[in-house]
C-alpha cells in the first residue's frame, strides 16, 4: 500500500501532481514547473519533502569497526560533527547502496536510498558478524526535508539555534529548528548549498510552514521529484538503480575516491583491488547533445553504427539550456571532446563528451 507522507494535504493544497515513488507519494512537480523549480534553486532556494528516504542508527561499543567492515570508505577517518559519503558494496565489488554517514559523539547516523531501505538495513543486520553493535531502522520516527540554493543560510537561519555560518560543508549539528529538535547537515543532493533536516516526524507541518513562509519572500518555492533529478544530474550525482548498482562498481562510476583499498577487511575490497589493479573495462561520462533529442535511461551509445554503451540518465538541463546524460562507455570514448551518437527512436543523433560535472555552484568555483 502506498504511503502518504505528513506533507501529504500541503502538497495537495498547492496542486502540486502527486506520483507513486518508492512506496510514497510524492510532489513531482507544482504549477510552477520543473524548469522553474530547478532554476529557482540555482538561484534562491527550493525547499523538498524527501520524507521516503531511509535513516539507520549505528551505536554500541563496536560500531566503528561494523562501519568499518560494511563501507568502503574509511569511518575511521570520520571527525564527530561531519558527514561523509560511502558506497556500499557485495563481495563482487559491485554496489548495494551508497549513503552519507554522520559521525555523532556516541553514534552514526546513515542516511540511505529510498528504494533501498529495507534491503539496506537487511543488508547490515545480516553483516553484523557477532560485533557488539545496534542497527536501528529510525525511518518511520525521522521526517526529512532538503532546503537547498545559495539563500538556504539566511533562510534557515532565524529559525535555528545554531550558527549556521559556523557549519562548513558536509557537516552536521545537532540543534533546534522552529524549536523542534533537528539534526541538520549542510547536505544535499542538488549541487547547491543547502541543508537536509531531520527531525520528529509529527513536527513536518510545523517546520514545512516555517521555512516557507520566512523563505517565500526571498524566492523559496516548494519543488518535487522532477527538479530533484535535474539537479542532482547537473551535478553529476550518482543515482541507484541506474549509475551505481548491483551489477556495477564505485570505480566504474568514478567514485574511487570513496573506496579506502588501503583498509583491510571490508566486504568488497578484494574484488575492488582487482579491479583497481586491472583498470576498469568501462567508464561513466557526461554528454551534451549535439542535435536534437532528448537521451533516456537506457538508450544505447553508439559510434560508426556499432553500439558501444548504455545512457544511465538523460534529462533537460535548465541551467546549461542544453539536453545532457551520462552513460557507460569502453575506456577508448571516455576522454571529453569525444563525439558519439545516442539512438533515439533508433536514430543516431550526436553528443559530445564532457567533463563531470555540467554543473559547479559558485560557492565551490
Amino acid at each position: 500500500m502506498t504511503k502518504q507522507t505528513e506533507l501529504y494535504a500541503r502538497h495537495v493544497e498547492r496542486d502540486a501532481r502527486m506520483v507513486e515513488y518508492a512506496g510514497y507519494w510524492l510532489p513531482v512537480q507544482y504549477p510552477t514547473g520543473p524548469k522553474e523549480e530547478h532554476l529557482r534553486v540555482r538561484q534562491a532556494a527550493g525547499l523538498f519533502d524527501i520524507d521516503h528516504m531511509g535513516q539507520v542508527r549505528v551505536s554500541g561499543p563496536d560500531a566503528l569497526a561494523f562501519l568499518q567492515r560494511i563501507m568502503t570508505a574509511d569511518v575511521s577517518r570520520f571527525r564527530v560533527g561531519r558527514a561523509n559519503y560511502s558506497p556500499m558494496c557485495y563481495a563482487d565489488g559491485t554496489v548495494v547502496d551508497d549513503t552519507f554517514i554522520y559521525r555523532l559523539p556516541d553514534s552514526y547516523f546513515v542516511a540511505i536510498n529510498a528504494s533501498n531501505n529495507a534491503k539496506d538495513t537487511r543488508w547490515m543486520k545480516a553483516h553484523h558478524g557477532g560485533l557488539d553493535v545496534t542497527i536501528e531502522n529510525v525511518s518511520e520516527e525521522t521526517y526529512m526535508l532538503a532546503l537547498q540554493g545559495p539563500l538556504s543560510e539566511q533562510i534557515l537561519q532565524p529559525i535555528c539555534a545554531a550558527d549556521l555560518t559556523a557549519m562548513k560543508y558536509h557537516s552536521a549539528v545537532q540543534t533546534t529548528v522552529a524549536d523542534v529538535p533537528t539534526f541538520v547537515g549542510r547536505t544535499g543532493y542538488t549541487g547547491e548549498d543547502g541543508f537536509e533536516l531531520y527531525f520528529p516526524a509529527e513536527e513536518a507541518v510545523k517546520i514545512w510552514d516555517r521555512l516557507l513562509e520566512i523563505g517565500e519572500p526571498q524566492g523559496l518555492i516548494p519543488c518535487g521529484l522532477a527538479a530533484r533529478d535535474s539537479l542532482r544530474l547537473e551535478a553529476c550525482m550518482p543515482l541507484y538503480g541506474q549509475e551505481i548498482s548491483a551489477s556495477r562498481t564505485p570505480l566504474e562510476a568514478g567514485l574511487g575516491w570513496a573506496v579506502a583499498l588501503h583498509k583491510e577487511g571490508f566486504i568488497g575490497r578484494e574484488a575492488l583491488l582487482k579491479a583497481q589493479l586491472e583498470g576498469p573495462t568501462e567508464h561513466l561520462i557526461a554528454f551534451v547533445m549535439a542535435d536534437r533529442g532528448v537521451p533516456r535511461h537506457e538508450y544505447a551509445v553508439a559510434s560508426d553504427g556499432e553500439v558501444i554503451g548504455e545512457v544511465t540518465s538523460g534529462i533537460y538541463a535548465p541551467t546549461l539550456d542544453a539536453f545532457v546524460g551520462m552513460a557507460y562507455v569502453p575506456a577508448d570514448y571516455a576522454e571529453p571532446e569525444t563525439e558519439i551518437d545516442i539512438l533515439i527512436r533508433d536514430k543516431p543523433r550526436r553528443a559530445k563528451v564532457v567533463k563531470k560535472p555540467f554543473y559547479v555552484p559558485a560557492y565551490r568555483r
